[in-house]
């Protein structure tokens, strides 16, 4: 206890409350080793007589301890030496003390009063609100003249609030287009229906200083098509204080501090997002605008009280604060244009949900995301944890009340449990039976199987020691009475989930006939709510959504950030938002969060409780298997990331795989342009290697843009075999398809982000009659029957399957519209485009240009090794000095002349694509322009 010297004594004997303890026998307490102590407060001491106790005792050399229990503690007189020895030994029993009160068995026990309790300030959780919870439908006949997609102007590429729009769009699956304000208009319309449900504006006076062109263009756009607008008022160092908002009737004040936020509950607008309560305390920042209307056209959608002194005054105590309009509604009545203006950016969670509810009432329900929300809640490790961290008795029957009470909230909810038997009574007596409570009560839970060890799959020998484990842990279940037949299970560590490991999927299907399965790691992202799941040899894999909790999260002091941060995640925050974008969310926590402090039940039934009091989501719970199938309704995009470019991922990854196994560069195509000899001609380079051949496609895989992508990772990587010289090997891939697929570019990008993409140009008029060539001899039944000139003069009211052949022969051909969707993701420096014709007439100096690109050395001398065969019209690879090895008998064919009206036909179709490539190849800094595109722009 520290103790007091004469500059601390005025504060002592103003203290107030405590106990005194005196050394005068005289002052009538009780006797307890020469000192006496009176119980009752200082203040009824009298105040004389204090200090000429405190005094006496200064003269005798005694100290005064403060502690809380005796506000004022008059000692023995000490020596320094025995005051500094006091100190030690007290601070080595505070040490003591703090490691058993952390680490003991009993430290749950000490710890009971610090607990925290589910606290959510919410009327309709008490019964006490007569607020309707209105979910309006906003659906109506002008969706149909409009696409589901948001338009935002931002100030820059790279603003702050613009990326958080378009976060918050991904996160809902909204398409979207981004524009820099002040350039000209996009496109808006596409034949007679609008390209755009609503326009967003990062900065609202972006659009109130417009130019007059692209103002009233914008505006007879909104008012023929019934598109809204959205405006974030942007903060400014200038104060105002009723000033008049440019072209409306509409005063702002802004630079406010703010508190306590409400919403209008009579909105039409509120859909996802439920009035009727108060976001207590003050707003996020400083700098938030209020509206004061001045036509009937407004309507105020949020509120909130002035927290500030540099505008408005202080209100008396007790007096009643006017509400100021932070979000404000133009039903259009002014001009005929619906708007909704933000005071401020999101920041604030509850402008994120009206954000998302402007947005549906805008676009009439075009872009209105699903009310209905499932929940799983996965308890991992349920018997494996140290001794002291474990669950007893009363955290067991703590767990069984809190899911009754989540239940009434969240139909058909239970915890599911996932367990390893192996650990089943290895804690204390006391922990041993709460196990035996858990089996007790086996029925009142889901559960899932783990590992009999708790041993990550991928380092297991073989798939027989792999399966000998997984039939351990099923002994256990059957023996302990623990249902079999959830088919969902769970790698310890998330390894062998992905990156895949093919030995656990088909061990989990032999043994537990498993469908589901859940993981962080796919993909790897922050925040967790932008995971997606995928399918692997038919195992639907859920992503697990994180809710800020950990093993080693036991204590709320504890807590990173204290339980100040937890509950910002909780209420508004990360894991709110989370349940909010995810009709889907499977959260994964541990048996130490159970018990302790039982962090999980308050988090969990915090969050549930905000969600009831904040958003008009219809909560509800089922086991995995029917999640999943749920789940994988919504079109789900599989994208591969690359297990080597994650610390974590290479942690977890099959042993038997390698990060040399994946390719250094791509052909991408596209198809009949000359991508086969160009294969052929660097497979006769040393320090190139391709992937061995699919028995389906030849020397392609195609795994980018067909079904071979959803075989998986590991399929593709074994068309790549680890060689011992890895380091001096550019494997490469290639798949002349590649090139005009859609997803492909998104795709590689996501494996393959540092490859390198090779890609041949010839005249696009010249590839699709090729192409149209290729499907005669073939066979192809629609190439025999129709002219090239009836393939590609084929209307949209054309039989589908001659449909099809016109898109095949021309589209491939537009290659600016292609290259600009490979360089979304690539740069232009990863990119190396070769002229085809060049390619067939020089092939030396192309191969020695196409080596640089690449930085392969030594250089390869192909002057040696390819010769030009008049037979054939093209190079060949020199075998045994005079002998040649050419391409096939189906390469380098020799055509028909096309028809003169394709020729004009194609030149016309192709004028604006071959413009737009001449302008592309300059930006890329192309010095020279193929010869084909020159004449192809002359002849027309």
């Amino acid at each position: 206890m520290p103790s007091v010297r004469n500059n601390d004594k005025t504060a002592l004997l103003n203290g107030s409350g405590g106990t005194l303890i005196s050394n005068n026998p005289a002052s009538g307490g009780k006797q307890n080793g020469g000192c006496s102590i009176v119980v009752g407060s200082i203040r009824r001491y009298s105040k004389q007589r204090l200090q000429h106790t405190y005094y006496q005792h200064l003269r005798s050399g005694g100290l005064i301890v403060a502690s809380p229990y005796c506000k004022c503690c008059l000692l023995k007189p000490v020596t320094v030496k025995r005051c500094v020895a006091g100190l030690l030994i007290l601070s080595l029993l505070s040490i003591l003390y703090y490691t058993h009160y952390l680490n003991s068995p009993f430290s749950s026990l000490i710890r009971r009063d610090s607990r925290p309790e589910p606290s959510i300030r919410c009327a309709v959780l008490n019964g006490v609100t007569h607020i309707p919870a209105a979910s309006h439908d906003h659906r109506s006949a002008a969706r149909l003249r409009i696409d589901p997609k948001v338009l935002v102007f931002v100030e820059t590429t790279y603003s702050r609030l613009g990326k958080e729009i378009a976060e918050l769009l991904v996160h809902n699956r909204m398409k979207y287009k981004v524009e820099v304000a002040g350039k000209s208009l996009p496109v808006l319309t596409n034949l007679d229906k609008g390209k755009y449900g609503v326009i967003v504006f990062e900065n609202l006076n972006k659009y109130l200083n417009m130019d007059k062109w692209n103002r009233e263009l914008l505006d007879k756009y909104c008012r023929e098509y019934s598109v809204g607008i959205v405006g974030f008022v942007a903060p400014t160092e200038e104060t105002l204080v009723g000033a008049q908002m440019k072209g409306f009737p509409l005063l702002i004040h802004n630079n406010l501090r703010l508190k306590d936020a409400a919403l209008n509950a009579g909105s039409p607008i509120l859909r996802l997002t439920r009035a009727g309560e108060i976001a207590w305390g003050p707003l996020p920042g400083s700098d938030w605008t209020v509206f004061s209307p001045n036509h009937s056209t407004y309507e105020s959608l949020a509120w909130a009280n002035n927290n500030s002194q540099d505008w408005g005054g202080e209100s008396e105590e007790g007096s009643v604060h006017t509400p100021l309009t932070t979000v404000i509604q133009d039903h259009g009545r002014f001009d005929n244009i619906q708007r909704v203006f933000f005071g401020s950016g999101l920041k604030f969670w509850l402008h994120r949900l009206l954000f998302l509810d402007t947005l549906s009432y805008l676009s009439h329900g075009q872009l209105s995301i699903n009310l209905n929300r499932l929940l799983l809640v996965d308890i991992d490790d349920i018997f494996v944890g140290e001794q002291g961290t474990r669950l007893r008795k009363e955290d067991v029957q703590a767990m069984l009340e809190a899911q009754e009470r989540i239940r009434e909230m969240v139909p058909g909810f239970k915890f599911n449990l996932g367990f390893s038997g192996k650990y089943f009574h290895h804690g204390t007596p006391e922990e041993n039976r709460g196990d035996d409570m858990i089996l007790e009560n086996s029925h009142k839970f889901m559960w899932f199987s783990h590992m009999w060890n708790h041993l990550q799959p991928h380092l297991y020998e073989n798939q027989s020691q792999l399966e000998a484990d997984m039939y351990l842990n099923k002994a256990f279940a059957k023996d302990h009475g623990i249902r079999v037949d959830s088919q969902y299970s769970v790698a310890p560590h998330h390894s062998g989930v992905y990156p895949v490991h093919e030995m656990l999927y088909s061990a989990w299907k032999r043994v537990w006939n498993v469908k589901v399965s859940s993981t962080e790691e796919y993909p790897h992202l922050r925040p967790a709510r932008l995971r997606r799941g995928f399918i692997h040899r038919n195992i639907m894999v859920l992503p697990r959504q994180t809710c800020g909790l950990f093993t080693h999260t036991m204590f709320i002091e504890r807590y990173p950030g204290g339980r100040e941060k937890l509950d910002e995640s909780i209420q508004g925050g990360e894991l709110f938002q989370t349940v909010v974008y995810n009709p889907i969310s499977v959260f994964m926590s541990h048996m130490s969060n159970y018990g302790n402090d039982r962090l999980a039940l308050y988090t969990f039934e915090s969050v549930i409780k905000f969600l009831r009091c904040w958003t008009n989501l219809k909560l509800s719970s089922a086991p995995p298997v029917v999640l999943a199938e749920k789940y994988f309704q919504i079109n789900i995009l599989l994208m591969f990331q690359n297990p080597c470019h994650d610390v974590r991922h290479i942690r977890i990854w099959s042993h038997n795989k390698s990060c040399e196994q994946l390719p250094r560069f791509l052909v991408i195509g596209p198809q009949k342009t000359g991508t086969t000899a160009l294969y052929a001609f660097l497979s006769m380079h040393p320090n190139i290697s391709s992937n061995i051949p699919s028995p389906e496609t030849f020397e392609e895989i195609q795994f980018f843009n067909g079904r071979n992508y959803y075989r998986g990772l590991s399929w593709y990587m074994d068309f790549f075999p680890l060689v011992k010289n890895t380091t001096a090997q550019f494997l490469f891939e290639k798949s002349a398809t590649y090139f005009d697929g859609e997803l492909v570019p998104k795709r590689a990008h996501a494996l393959l982000q540092h490859a390198k993409l090779v890609t041949i140009l010839i005249s696009p008029s010249k590839r699709a009659y090729s192409w149209y060539q290729h499907t005669r001899a073939h066979g192809d039944p629609i190439a025999l029957n129709y002219s090239f000139y009836d393939v590609i003069s084929a209307s949209d009211t054309a039989p589908k399957v001659l449909r099809d052949l016109r898109n095949r022969c021309l589209n491939p051909g537009k290659y600016a519209q292609h290259l600009e969707r490979w360089l979304t993701y690539y740069t232009p420096q990863q990119l190396h485009i070769i002229d085809g014709d060049q390619l067939r007439s020089n092939p030396i100096e192309v191969m020695d240009q196409l080596q640089k690109f690449l930085k392969i050395t030594p250089v390869f001398n192909y002057s040696n090794h390819l010769r030009y065969d008049p037979k054939k019209g093209f190079f060949c690879q020199v075998l045994n000095g005079d002998h040649t090895k050419c391409l096939g008998k189906g390469k380098g064919r020799l055509y028909q002349p096309m028809e003169e009206k394709a020729y004009k036909l194609l030149q016309r179709y192709y004028l604006s694509h071959n413009t737009a490539l001449v302008k592309l190849l300059r930006r890329l800094g192309q010095r020279t322009v193929p010869q084909w595109l020159k004449d192809a722009l002359t002849d027309t």
